[in-house]
């Protein structure tokens, strides 16, 4: 389930998820989700060395310039956007369960 929310953002980042969003024929939302689902995985698998990514930051990226270079069909685009955002999902509950473990009954 998605939500709507208004970010107060820079004009210089504006400009920059534009040219993104253009680069890999993205929506603006699209780059925004990503990018902050990258830097979840980014920070989770840094200060939580427990946790497995089956997806790291490292692979992102080059399948980022992968993109870039060779192109990628969108349909495998679409894919890959879903397993990061799946794998953001993990380790926010990951960061979650560490930071606030369950009361005990």
């Amino acid at each position: 389930m998605l939500k709507k929310y208004q970010v107060l953002i820079p004009e210089w980042l504006e400009e920059y998820i534009i040219f993104l969003a253009e680069k890999y024929d993205l929506s603006f939302s699209e780059i925004i989700r990503s990018e902050v689902c990258f830097s979840i995985i980014c920070t989770v698998t840094h200060f939580f060395p427990d946790f497995k990514s089956s997806l790291k930051p490292q692979e992102i990226l080059e399948l980022a310039k992968e993109k870039l270079t060779n192109g990628i069909e969108e349909e495998e685009m679409h894919r890959v956007m879903s397993k990061i955002y799946f794998e953001a999902r993990k380790a926010v509950e990951h960061r979650l369960s560490k930071e606030h473990p369950l009361e005990k009954k």
